[in-house]
């Protein structure tokens, strides 16, 4: 009998290649180590201010998202110094696209944090 392609041992393969990304992004990446350090800086600020389990599904949402376009802008930016090791204005481009849509999220990101934090904060 013929074993699946994708048999249990091949799904687990794959998480250990997803956590090695994640950890070799971890360490040359700068602008990810940053967003992990706001990401938990958040997180302990949700348990600190007890926030609501709404609060957290928007907190979590957000902080996903900035972490995964993050990951992604980095793949595309090993990508694209891969295929042109020069300056290109092509390469520019889909390299400065990709930090944008990462700056976009952070700026949401942090108007979200913004709204769910500042009533928890007595001046």
């Amino acid at each position: 009998m013929l074993k699946p392609r994708h048999s249990r041992f091949h799904r687990i393969l794959s998480f250990k290649y997803a956590f090695e990304g994640l950890y070799a992004a971890f360490k040359e990446e700068p602008n990810l180590k940053f967003h992990f350090f706001f990401a938990l800086l958040v997180i302990t600020a949700g348990f600190y201010f007890q926030i609501s389990s709404l609060d957290w599904i928007f907190i979590i949402i957000m902080t996903g998202l900035v972490l995964t376009l993050e990951l992604t802008n980095t793949a595309i930016e090993a990508i694209v110094d891969s295929f042109t090791p020069e300056q290109h204005p092509r390469a520019k481009y889909a390299k400065d696209i990709g930090a944008a849509a990462v700056l976009i999220t952070a700026i949401s990101a942090s108007i979200v944090g913004i709204i769910i934090f500042l009533p928890y904060l007595r001046f």
